[in-house]
């Protein structure tokens, strides 16, 4: 496996890869399986958004690195019976996929809290395997959403198919980006297009996503401990 990249690295290749004009896209720092320390390690050098598959593993890092005031972010999928610890304790969910869970996250979400910022995910190329809706129910979705209180629509989340072919993925973005532009203009608090991963991200800035998931490419391999 090549050498991990630094935050810096990792951070310039965002910046050139994005369309001319536009802010690089934000990092998101895919910390599930790795320790403590290594998160901590990576805080220390600028990073604050992390993301996690697992609530029961994020917790017990929620509670260690509290006072680093980090970001944390939810990006696996979401089970009825864990809305209420992602309600209180995550400040984004990227991984919602169905009307079921709206109101119970927004009932759950603690009112000394700010809103639960949520991205819609988008199952983009249909695969059985994947969580997200279809893309046809997105914006039924998103208006249940914006309407619900206690969450702050804030756009779309997608893991295109790793086909081989760099083409069909380009492809897969662009009709993502096609979706969150029409999304955008029906609600003013919609900023984020969470797509592109370790293999990708590149390809994924550079077709206007505004978040990249990033974290064999920066972690190294992931622990098995």
């Amino acid at each position: 496996m090549a050498k991990p990249l630094t935050l810096e690295e990792i951070s310039a290749r965002l910046k050139a890869a994005g369309p001319v004009g536009a802010s690089p896209a934000r990092l998101l720092a895919v910390s599930k399986t790795q320790s403590v320390d290594a998160i901590r390690a990576l805080a220390a050098q600028g990073q604050r958004h992390f993301g996690e598959n697992y609530v029961q593993e994020a917790l017990a890092k929620i509670e260690s690195l509290g006072p680093l005031d980090l970001v944390w972010h939810l990006i696996g999928p979401l089970q009825s019976n864990k809305c209420r610890e992602v309600a209180t304790h995550f400040d984004w969910l990227e991984s919602l996929d169905r009307p079921k869970l709206v109101p119970l996250l927004a009932r759950l979400r603690p009112p000394q809290r700010a809103p639960l910022n949520v991205l819609v995910q988008v199952n983009i190329d249909d695969e059985h395997s994947k969580s997200g809706c279809a893309p046809d129910q997105v914006l039924p979705l998103c208006a249940q959403v914006a309407a619900a209180s206690g969450l702050l629509l804030r756009g779309l989340m997608a893991i295109p198919a790793p086909v081989p072919d760099m083409a069909l993925r380009r492809a897969a973005f662009r009709r993502m980006r096609a979706l969150f532009d029409t999304v955008r203009t029906q609600y003013a608090s919609v900023d984020t297009l969470s797509m592109g991963m370790s293999d990708d991200y590149e390809l994924a800035a550079s077709e206007g996503a505004t978040e990249v998931r990033i974290g064999s490419a920066m972690f190294g391999p992931r622990s098995t401990t």
